[in-house]
């Protein structure tokens, strides 16, 4: 498989990318391995887990947008991984503290305000994926408030 082709996998999540809706269903699929993760390591490793994530989409996500001529191919996803690891970070290891940071998470990375909307006009890989790590981490600092106030 040439490098091509390991970015075009990567950026697009061996395809969950070109399924409808792609971001939500990115975000979706990535909630089982944020659980599995989080249950073996606890968030640290799952926030660890995102940094990872966060590098490769954004090496990943370069390569794809630049074959495709695209500045931000829909398709590419990876961004959606490392954004709800990091919302899912923050959470308790339960179906509520998850599915909060799933629908906080979601609801920044659609509604996209500042400091959001200013990171997706970074150039390249970078602006493909930075904008939903910040969604990702501001979603995070909501479960982590509701955490702390026992609300999940």
């Amino acid at each position: 498989m040439s490098t091509t082709q390991n970015a075009a996998a990567m950026a697009t999540l061996f395809g969950i990318g070109r399924a409808p809706a792609p971001g939500t269903v990115a975000s979706l699929a990535a909630l089982p391995f944020a659980f599995g993760i989080h249950y073996v390591g606890g968030g640290w490793l799952l926030f660890a887990s995102a940094i990872g994530a966060t590098a490769l989409g954004i090496w990943a996500c370069e390569i794809y947008a630049r074959e495709t001529g695209i500045k931000d191919p829909s398709e590419c996803v990876i961004d959606e991984l490392a954004g709800q690891w990091f919302a899912c970070a923050f959470a308790p290891l339960s179906l509520y503290g998850f599915a909060l940071a799933f629908l906080l998470f979601r609801i920044f990375d659609i509604a996209k305000p500042w400091p959001i909307s200013a990171a997706e006009r970074q150039p390249g890989g970078l602006g493909i994926v930075l904008d939903d790590v910040i969604a990702g981490l501001f979603a995070g600092v909501l479960v982590a408030a509701a955490r702390y106030a026992g609300i999940v």
